[in-house]
């Protein structure tokens, strides 16, 4: 997949686009993502068109969610769902003053080459969120109609577009707002399922204060991602290392029982491994919360209670 930093692209080769910031990329939003597929013809190329950072983040600083995916990791579940190229660009006034149709004849049709658009139904776009789908879908039917009195022979007149509606399931609407909600309260596995994939930790060893070795757990201390964590606890997990799973526990929270600091740290202890990879990266997956964060009267105490939750990683019975 290639991946674009500006609006700009070659456009021989015509493109089905489905816009949206896609933090997650949840069910929802792989919905999109495969409409837009589905409008493509031969020779046609499918992207994904999103901003670096949440557009709130320049409208209304300070008050932007955390995210559920890093950029990095959004774009990895691009390339997984199919996608060719990826315009991930910043949002600032240059994007936030572009009227409705700026937007549209100027950046889509013109700089990209676009043919084919999919966006969730309720998707605001423009100066001041003036633009909606209905407006959108107005704008294309005029080209169309456009093309057609001009006599200009075109394949496919105007640009196919899809507004998809809201994706729900027994409960109400999967949204990336509904999603962080259960990832903050620790149900990882509900988030998973609303997901349609697994949410991740993903960082670069550190050195920590070196108390796990002394303990018997020795882990991996994970620079802090900069996007959202669950609930502080112990959790069972999935981790990934040099192409190889480990079963792992993974500790987030503030080490209350040694310090009175209030930053969170992410550690992991990894089943059946004993290797020095600091500076390497680490991924973990599959998290199943085990308990909450503790403080320990005792290191005895500690100890004890961490050869308890080392159970919920041993292997299984046969």
């Amino acid at each position: 997949m290639r991946v674009f930093s500006e609006l700009v692209r070659d456009v021989q080769r015509p493109l089905s686009i489905a816009i949206g910031f896609f933090d997650g990329v949840h069910r929802g939003h792989q919905v999109l993502i495969a409409e837009a597929r589905r409008l493509r013809k031969p020779g046609w190329r499918t992207g994904v068109l999103t901003f670096v950072d949440h557009p709130a983040a320049f409208l209304r600083p300070g008050m932007e969610p955390p995210l559920i995916c890093t950029l990095e990791e959004r774009i990895r579940l691009f390339a997984d769902a199919g996608v060719e190229e990826c315009f991930a660009i910043g949002f600032d006034s240059r994007i936030a003053n572009l009227t409705p149709e700026q937007f549209l004849k100027g950046i889509l049709i013109e700089r990209l080459g676009v043919r084919g658009v999919v966006t969730g139904a309720t998707f605001r776009f423009g100066h001041q969120r003036a633009g909606d789908t209905r407006m959108m879908a107005q704008f294309f039917r005029n080209i169309a109609e456009s093309s057609r009195a001009s006599y200009v022979e075109y394949d496919d007149p105007g640009i196919r577009f899809v507004a998809v509606p809201n994706v729900t399931d027994e409960t109400g609407r999967i949204s990336s707002s509904r999603i962080r909600n259960i990832i903050i309260d620790g149900h990882t596995e509900e988030a998973d399922r609303l997901l349609g994939h697994s949410y991740e930790i993903r960082g670069r060893v550190e050195r920590g204060a070196g108390r796990g070795h002394g303990l018997g757990f020795p882990t991996a201390n994970l620079a802090s991602p900069k996007k959202l964590l669950p609930k502080d606890g112990v959790y069972a997990a999935t981790a990934r290392f040099d192409g190889r799973d480990y079963a792992a526990l993974v500790s987030i929270g503030t080490n209350p029982t040694f310090t009175s600091a209030d930053d969170r740290t992410v550690e992991v202890w990894l089943r059946d491994f004993h290797a020095t990879i600091y500076g390497c990266e680490l991924a973990v997956r599959d998290l199943r919360f085990i308990r909450g964060q503790q403080t320990f009267a005792t290191i005895d105490e500690l100890i004890s209670q961490m050869h308890v939750d080392k159970e919920a990683v041993a292997y299984p019975a046969y």
